[in-house]
């Protein structure tokens, strides 16, 4: 029978695998089964704890991220800051050095129950995004001229005038597959609150609507700091809370809080189920 946690990052909800001790064989049937919210658990993405790479040097654990429809990402910003929390909770650590697709990131104890990562520098050529051909990333030629921008993921922010008015449910997924994102993109709208404070939605690949995602904010930050309508350090204020955004000069830093709701195991009549 196979452990796990349930954890959100405001309710940006992750299925957590610790698979440092115990061999998890992850597949793609394994991961649509447990994200199905009736007849599986439900999430919107699962993580993978494991061992550091050898070569990795001293960092403290490994993560693989999955969507909702079975495939992968570099990145998953709220993930890392739970899990994050979960480790510097279980060591009595107050910084922590992980690796992940994406790169080498670094965590620390923001306090006040608040959890910091360093989701790295944001990659801003066309072909890091990556896009399918060279253009200018702050201004696509796409209606509304959204911006694109990589955190590992690849990102597509509009600013609009009220985000909140913006069909989501329509309005991603028209995105999400264009033919300027090769592996399709996340897809956030936003508008200006007041000075260096945002409103954001989110699409995100592979998942849908979620109420809030780190690297979808890190990207939404970069973006409006790259057009001049915020400084380098912004709120965001997502569907399931907020979040404070810092684009430094070693990179985009993500602050916000994190919540481990539940531990427990799926059944081998569960798992069984999965198996063709």
């Amino acid at each position: 029978m196979l452990p796990f946690m349930k954890m959100h990052g405001l309710g940006n909800d992750f299925v957590v695998i610790d698979a440092r001790t115990e061999n998890s064989h992850i597949t793609p049937a394994l991961v649509k089964g447990i994200a199905h919210r009736q007849f599986g658990l439900g999430f919107d993405q699962l993580a993978v704890i494991l061992p550091p790479e050898p070569d990795d040097g001293a960092t403290d654990a490994h993560l693989v991220f999955y969507n909702a429809d079975g495939s992968t990402s570099a990145a998953c910003g709220n993930a890392t800051r739970c899990i994050a929390r979960y480790l510097m909770d279980q060591s009595d650590a107050t910084k922590l050095t992980l690796t992940t697709d994406r790169g080498t990131l670094f965590a620390r104890d923001a306090g006040d129950g608040l959890t910091s990562v360093n989701m790295g520098m944001p990659q801003l050529s066309w072909d890091e995004i990556p896009l399918s051909e060279d253009m200018d990333t702050l201004e696509l030629p796409i209606e509304g001229g959204p911006t694109a921008t990589g955190m590992g993921n690849p990102h597509c922010t509009f600013f609009v005038e009220d985000a909140d008015l913006i069909p989501l449910e329509d309005f991603g997924p028209r995105y999400e597959h264009h033919p300027l994102y090769p592996q399709r993109t996340n897809v956030q709208v936003a508008h200006v609150v007041g000075p260096d404070h945002l409103r954001m939605r989110v699409w995100e690949r592979g998942v849908g609507v979620t109420l809030a995602s780190g690297s979808s904010s890190c990207a939404t930050a970069v973006a409006a700091a790259r057009k001049g309508l915020t400084g380098r350090k912004v709120q965001i204020d997502l569907d399931g809370g907020t979040l404070w955004i810092d684009w430094r000069e070693d990179g985009v830093w993500m602050t916000g809080p994190t919540m481990h709701v539940a531990d427990g195991h799926f059944t081998r009549q569960f798992l069984e189920s999965l198996t063709p």
